[in-house]
């Protein structure tokens, strides 16, 4: 029951430090990618895989932003796993797909990368291409140290409360963050069923 207890606990003290200001730079960031008519890639690996995915539903359903993630396509991404290396899984989908500056990627990690630590490097040279491109890059990750926070424009760190339970806070409140977005009034476009 403690453990519990404490999980709830972590999660509404990570509910109040969250950076509501970093939230709203997201919006504005989105909004102005909607009106330019970019597309948003949603880039994640393990658990954050699959909320990109999920994202993608989100944002295309309701906000009506043409939204895609390399990871919904499984073929692609193990040819080029086998062919290229893992390390360019997402620059190389990308550059197939004409990314550009009118483009965004929204990565989702738990630590945003790190090419010195040779830890999520797919993640880095997604970044490094957006830099090149003059895109946005857009996230949410647990640790502010990592590649994304670095260089990336609006990046929000799931404030850390317990070092043991950074992943699963840090991915619980990817979700809970991009529905925050997709529900937000000058976001949504259209309503939910229920």
């Amino acid at each position: 029951m403690q453990h519990i207890t404490s999980y709830f606990e972590e999660v509404a003290k990570i509910s109040q430090l969250i950076d509501k200001s970093a939230i709203n730079r997201i919006v504005q960031q989105l909004l102005e990618l909607r009106s330019r008519k970019g597309r948003l890639f949603f880039l994640g690996v393990g658990g954050s895989a699959a909320n990109a995915s999920h994202a993608v539903n989100d944002f295309r359903k309701l906000c009506g932003i043409e939204a895609y993630s390399p990871v919904d396509n499984v073929s692609e991404l193990t040819a080029r796993t086998n062919d290229e290396g893992w390390n360019t899984v997402f620059s190389e989908y990308l550059k197939v797909s004409r990314f550009n500056q009118n483009d965004a990627i929204f990565i989702l990690s738990v630590g945003g990368g790190d090419k010195n630590k040779n830890i999520s490097v797919n993640l880095v040279t997604a970044v490094d291409l957006a830099i090149q491109c003059n895109a946005k890059v857009i996230g949410i990750v647990g640790r502010s140290q990592g590649y994304t926070v670095k260089f990336g424009h609006d990046v929000i760190v799931v404030p850390n409360v317990n070092d043991s339970l950074v992943t699963p806070h840090s991915e619980a409140f990817q979700s809970v963050i991009w529905h925050c977005l997709v529900s937000h009034p000058d976001l949504q476009v259209k309503d939910t069923k229920w």
